[in-house]
């Protein structure tokens, strides 16, 4: 097999990016990428599990009608006007140097920063330190703790904490007010 060519700053950038949240939302990925990075092979996948007798199904909860997207767009015309996040986004950022790519990240991460401390007080699920063991007894709240790899029977669970999750204790998105169309992000802008 040949060697795969080195990509380009851009690129990588663009790989970072979605790898960051791909790593947040799937442990046996961040284990796998985590084994790479020690120098280690892969972890082959593992076996396919016993299938466990079927834990009885809870009744499902109320599905809401809607999500309630004046919140989700108010918080990213927030993260526009503070971090020109989707300007950054929506910008082909193959034709600039790698220098002026870190400035922009700069500005990126500090705007978007600064709306994340201003709109929620966040704190961890998890006071353990991130790859220590704990167990996860019966009645663990699942909604808090996702439980990854090879799950087989029921709680306990004993595993190694790999992210620790967090929960937004206070969210302080600003009132609206009446009329106020949150599908606009950003208004264009007209210099006379």
């Amino acid at each position: 097999m040949t060697e795969p060519q080195p990509l380009p700053f851009f690129s990588r950038l663009a790989l970072a990016i979605g790898t960051f949240f791909a790593l947040l939302g799937d442990g046996r990925l961040a284990a796998r990428v985590q084994a790479l990075r020690s120098g280690a092979d892969a972890p082959a996948a593992p076996p396919a599990p016993v299938p466990a007798p079927p834990p009885p199904v809870p009744a499902p909860s109320p599905v809401r009608e809607t999500a309630d997207v004046d919140a989700a767009l108010q918080l990213l015309g927030l993260l526009q006007r503070e971090a020109r996040f989707v300007d950054f986004l929506q910008e082909d950022i193959a034709a600039y140097s790698d220098a002026d790519v870190g400035g922009a990240a700069r500005m990126l991460h500090g705007g978007a920063r600064k709306v994340l401390q201003d709109t929620f007080d966040l704190q961890p699920i998890r006071s353990e330190a991130e790859g220590s063991r704990l167990t996860l007894q019966p009645g663990f709240d699942a909604a808090s703790v996702r439980v990854t790899g090879h799950v087989v029977g029921q709680p306990p669970f004993s595993g190694t904490l790999q992210h620790k999750g967090w929960r937004a204790a206070a969210v302080r998105l600003p009132a609206l007010t009446e009329g106020h169309d949150t599908r606009v992000i950003a208004p264009a802008e007209v210099e006379l």
